[in-house]
């Protein structure tokens, strides 16, 4: 971020702390403690709004995407990367079949994610327009099922603890072990360590702006989809 380019950065989060452990800027820069799905700011305020993976903790998604689009200006976009559905797939099998074994059903240990199909029709239906969104999958090997845990819940990794309400308080140590042996068993890698799968979504919409370029009217070809086996023959 650089002056030439930003002219006020504005950061928001839900935890106050986080703004402790901010990177420096030269870009002048304002900190809101506010909830997304509740954004104080008045209508038309913003050029571009950026979200990095945060927004997997928030509870109503379609309600932070129309206060995202509120607070943009036409022709504003924003930009966002948010973990996917097929995240940390392993571990969740893993322990739902080390609970089912073990204690006879299992409960959420893993925040919900949003499907890749939903993503596109929630910005769209938000007023969201020329659209963009991109998935990638990351792998990132760990010792064990214990170290992958370790680096979602500790404080100065990715703390990434669970907060669904109906989710159980703790997991029993046999559960716990029979969950890191079907895991090391079914994903594990031939040098001994296990996988840890993140996907992430990459999103772009615009709000929109008579200056917006615009689809043609329909009918309005003058050549067929059909004609483009013969392109040679009409170029």
């Amino acid at each position: 971020l650089f002056q030439e380019i930003v002219e006020k950065l504005v950061q928001v989060d839900m935890a106050e702390n986080v703004f402790k452990n901010a990177v420096e800027s030269e870009v002048p820069t304002i900190n809101v403690v506010a909830d997304e799905e509740f954004l104080p700011f008045k209508e038309d305020t913003f050029d571009l709004v950026v979200s990095s993976l945060s927004l997997h903790w928030v509870n109503d998604l379609p309600k932070a995407f129309r206060e995202i689009h509120q607070v943009l200006k036409p022709d504003g976009v924003f930009i966002g990367s948010m973990f996917g559905g097929d995240t940390l797939y392993e571990l969740r099998c893993s322990l739902q079949l080390a609970e089912l074994e073990r204690e006879g059903g299992f409960s959420p240990h893993v925040s919900p994610f949003t499907a890749v199909s939903d993503l596109g029709h929630l910005l769209s239906r938000t007023g969201f327009n020329t659209l963009t969104v991109d998935t990638d999958e990351i792998q990132v090997n760990y010792p064990g099922l214990f170290e992958i845990m370790e680096d979602l819940q500790g404080k100065y990794s990715m703390g990434e603890s669970n907060c669904s309400w109906n989710r159980k308080p703790l997991l029993h140590r046999d559960t716990m072990l029979a969950a890191a042996a079907i895991y090391r068993e079914m994903y594990g890698n031939s040098d001994g360590t296990v996988p840890a799968t993140f996907q992430i979504f990459y999103m772009i919409g615009w709000k929109f702006h008579e200056s917006q370029a615009k689809p043609a009217q329909r009918g309005s070809a003058t050549v067929s989809l059909g004609d483009l086996a013969k392109i040679d023959g009409l170029l």
